[in-house]
């Protein structure tokens, strides 16, 4: 196991890819753990609620956020927004997973802005393929950006 000062010297494409998860469905919460404990490139932060989970989000600029749609305190479009409004949050792919599963709920999701909309129940195949596209979005962007942060310094 690493240490924290052995990860911060380990190449990026050894270091694990944070992933948030905002959910207040404790068993929801238990699935996706025990679908990305299979995945020791990622490092799992939940928050059960949008408040929560925006802080969580500010502080730590994980890769990607996975947002339940209908939490206790805001929706997850309203805090898709306020990621949205954040210009150091603005880039992180943000997929939907809600149990409104009506093809006018995953169309209203994707022209709100989340990367992807998945329905629950939950499936294993589609959960990961949608995560590894996530996260190669996240470090395409991630590349770009410093691409253009030194070729600004030349």
């Amino acid at each position: 196991m690493q240490t924290i000062r052995d990860e911060a010297h380990a190449p990026p494409e050894a270091r694990p890819r944070t992933l948030l998860y905002v959910e207040d469905n404790p068993e929801s919460l238990k699935l996706v753990a025990l679908f990305v404990s299979r995945r020791p490139d990622i490092h799992l932060l939940t928050a059960v609620n949008a408040k929560s989970g925006l802080e969580i989000a500010s502080a730590s600029r994980p890769e990607v956020i996975v947002m339940d749609i209908n939490l206790p305190d805001i929706s997850g479009f309203r805090a898709l927004e306020i990621l949205r409004a954040d210009p150091n949050m603005a880039h992180i792919p943000v997929i939907a997973l809600s149990a409104n599963a009506l093809p006018l709920n995953v169309e209203s999701g994707l022209e709100a802005g989340f990367f992807r909309y998945l329905t629950k129940p939950i499936k294993f195949n589609e959960f990961i393929e949608t995560l590894d596209l996530a996260l190669a979005h996240a470090k395409k962007r991630s590349f770009q950006e410093t691409a253009k942060k030194r070729g600004g310094q030349t």
